[in-house]
């Protein structure tokens, strides 16, 4: 998901309770909401492998969901990254590792853990963890919901494994009671699939509102720093931004370029570095790996580039470069043209278009558009539509409205 944000591995590491615990004899410990209205608890079955664009968002939401009276805890599949990264006080991680990708079994503990908690409310995050919560729902008798982050059917270069996916998560969801978009082109896309436009709604990513303070800022005809913040792999469009990078340089800017985060694979990381080397831009690519505050790292950039070639649904990344007020430069990805308008907040190129996405960094770094400009629009859009707290209203009110019904 997207757009991923990857941590340090020194973050402290969440404790993940056993499965067997009865939450039901655990004292309460959620605030139950500025309003005073009912508490709901909700089960999120993630999968846990990873910690990147849709972990982020879950764990956005585990720490701002009590303000609308919604307690969370969560049932991870593949407990790795998530557990060491997730610092949420108020939510419990419980372990419920899948023994292979068609372990069934799992559903029995989750539904059991349902019961067990007092869950109102299954939400399920990926084709995986869809088709335990799917199974769960029914053996406890609980209401699912499913978050949409990116499409299935084009999420990763491997096109059997798409389809496995996409099939797999279409056949789930027959039984879900509402899909929640992270945006606009998501909804349009699940409906287009044939699902009741009822019963899916739009809920833009969002992101705190974090905005470090920033003592440098860029000069036409000097040095600017480019980054990349994402887990590396094929979709995100690295090789087109490297390609982008080139063509800049031989138009005589000096830009050089800063890649923020793992890569996938060491295969991609290897090609990667031969493009470099191909390129000859190797002293001009930094790779810094993971890092432990992503505010910080984006305060230290003159723009944030996403060059994604599909599979966005709305970039966390995105939205925290606008938070820090760092101009974005992006494609027209999914969900991106709904954060980032042309000339507004950011500059806008097409997918797979080295010649493009030079052409629009070469309009920030030539002062032909102004980065303050763009760089305090984007603060002010992040703050009015795409903060942590409108996420996390969004998702309060599909609950009520599946919980009421």
């Amino acid at each position: 998901m997207a757009n991923e944000l990857l941590f340090d591995e020194h973050t402290p590491q969440a404790t993940i309770a056993t499965p067997h615990l009865d939450l039901s004899k655990q004292p309460a410990h959620h605030n139950p909401g500025r309003r005073g209205q009912r508490v709901l608890r909700v089960l999120h079955v993630v999968n846990g492998e990873h910690f990147s664009g849709a972990e982020r968002v879950q764990t956005h939401l585990a720490r701002c969901l009590p303000e609308f009276g919604v307690s969370v805890d969560f049932a991870c599949l593949t407990p790795d990254r998530f557990p060491k990264h997730f610092d949420v006080e108020t939510s419990q991680l419980f372990d419920m590792k899948m023994r292979n990708r068609w372990d069934i079994a799992a559903a029995r503990r989750v539904a059991k853990l349902a019961r067990d908690g007092n869950y109102q409310l299954l939400h399920a995050h990926t084709p995986r963890s869809a088709m335990i919560a799917a199974y769960a729902s029914r053996q406890a008798r609980r209401p699912w919901v499913y978050h949409v982050h990116s499409p299935a059917a084009a999420d990763s270069t491997r096109p059997i494994q798409n389809r496995i996916n996409a099939m797999t998560e279409r056949f789930c969801l027959f039984s879900v009671s509402h899909q929640i978009a992270v945006s606009n082109s998501l909804r349009e896309h699940t409906i287009g699939c044939g699902f009741d436009a009822a019963n899916v709604s739009t809920v833009h990513n969002g992101v705190p509102t974090i905005r470090p303070p920033r003592t440098e800022f860029p000069q036409v005809g000097g040095v600017w720093t480019l980054g990349i913040v994402a887990l590396h792999r094929p979709r995100k469009g690295l090789e087109t931004l490297l390609d982008a990078q080139r063509i800049v340089r031989d138009a005589g800017y000096d830009v050089r370029l800063r890649c923020v985060g793992p890569f996938e694979t060491p295969a991609y990381e290897a090609s990667i570095r031969s493009r470099i080397d191909e390129l000859q831009l190797g002293p001009d690519v930094e790779f810094t790996g993971f890092v432990d505050d992503i505010p910080a790292a984006l305060a230290q950039l003159d723009a944030m580039v996403l060059p994604s070639l599909f599979g966005e649904g709305l970039p966390m990344v995105v939205l925290e470069a606008m938070a820090a007020a760092v101009p974005v430069i992006a494609t027209r990805v999914e969900g991106t043209p709904e954060a980032i308008r042309h000339d507004h907040e950011g500059l806008l190129a097409a997918p797979n278009d080295p010649a493009d996405l030079a052409a629009q960094i070469t309009r920030l770094v030539s002062g032909e558009v102004s980065w303050h400009e763009l760089a305090e629009s984007a603060s002010e859009r992040h703050a009015a539509e795409f903060s942590d707290m409108a996420m996390a209203r969004g998702v309060a009110d599909v609950y009520n409205k599946v919980v009421d019904r």
